[in-house]
């Protein structure tokens, strides 16, 4: 039989982690002053009157980048867990690991090639 009661302190945590973000904003939003002006609907530059368009075009670059370290921190992500019971596991699960590692080498190996991580 499926026992449901198991699972309580689960619920609780996703019931109070739900409710703290909800309670925040609706907080924030009661509390908050309303005030519309000129002021509010001008752009902010660190207290500097803004100068040009705000809309800026950015080089491609900068998003490669991200996806490249995106990518490698999610692979860290899978594989901090495997790390932490290597011993428990066995070969078959370290020759998978080896494998995921070396599909991640072979796409950085090909990243750099393209010069995805040329910054200049």
């Amino acid at each position: 039989m499926f026992l449901l009661y198991e699972y309580d302190i689960f619920w609780v945590f996703l019931l109070i982690s739900s409710l703290i973000p909800i309670l925040t904003f609706f907080i924030s939003g009661v509390l908050a002053p309303i005030s519309k002006g000129p002021e509010k609907l001008s752009s902010y530059e660190s207290g500097i009157e803004p100068m040009g368009d705000a809309w800026l075009q950015f080089r491609i670059r900068y998003y490669m980048f991200a996806l490249v370290f995106v990518v490698f921190d999610v692979e860290t992500v899978f594989l901090y867990p495997w790390a932490m019971s290597f011993d428990i596991l066995g070969v078959s699960v370290f020759v998978e690991a080896l494998i995921f590692v070396l599909i991640l080498i072979i796409g950085l190996v090909f990243a750099w090639r393209k010069g995805a991580l040329e910054w200049s």
